[in-house]
């Protein structure tokens, strides 16, 4: 039974997520940081070779997607994209610790939305659709392997749904940067929707013999 492999990469670090603040649509840039991190990345990991990468449309995305495969356009998808936070864009949860709009979103936010932001339950929705928009695009491409450039949450949540082993969102937590490489069985994929979640990505570097 033929496989596939797709590896899901968080974007590189921005000024915003320094700074704990809550970016979801709002498209901020990479920071300085993040770009200088990104390249030393790349020098010290072995990110997935592929033919083929897919990127939420939001600049810290494609940005890196630039830094890490200079050599590939990305096909950008819309619904890639991180939650919608509304009016809490750009805040931090000590900001609106006084909100009890904030704390009910806390205690529930699959059913609660941030002033004129998205549910939980919208969001999960919208990027299941995504993502196996994602894996209908790897299979019929012809390739057996594809890299996702994307955000934490929209990871994190992705994995709850579909990851192999089963665990809860915040068990798929990843640094800017990195990621997990996911593997799918067609048969599996079309039976049960999931895949086996089964490395952190990138890998480390392999050491030749010669260097021993």
């Amino acid at each position: 039974m033929k496989t596939y492999q797709i590896h899901l990469i968080r974007h590189g670090l921005t000024a915003e997520n320094e700074t704990g603040k809550y970016i979801g649509s709002t498209d901020v840039p990479l920071s300085p940081k993040g770009i200088a991190l990104l390249n030393k990345y790349s020098e010290e990991f072995d990110y997935p070779g592929v033919p083929l990468v897919f990127s939420s449309p939001l600049q810290r995305c494609v940005q890196t997607a630039g830094i890490l495969y200079p050599a590939i356009t990305p096909q950008i998808i819309g619904d890639l994209s991180e939650c919608n936070f509304g009016d809490w864009e750009g805040k931090t949860a000590a900001e609106l610790s006084s909100d009890e709009r904030f704390s009910k979103w806390l205690a529930n936010s699959a059913e609660v939305a941030p002033p004129n932001g998205e549910s939980g339950k919208a969001f999960l929705k919208r990027i299941c659709s995504a993502f196996e928009k994602v894996v209908s695009e790897l299979v019929a491409s012809g390739e057996t392997s594809a890299v996702v450039i994307t955000h934490g949450g929209v990871i994190m949540n992705l994995l709850s749904v579909y990851g192999l082993p089963h665990a809860k969102p915040y068990d798929w937590q990843m640094d800017s940067g990195f990621g997990y490489s996911l593997r799918i069985n067609t048969l599996l994929w079309q039976r049960d929707k999931v895949c086996e979640v089964y490395a952190l990505a990138p890998y480390k570097k392999q050491r030749n013999e010669d260097e021993d």
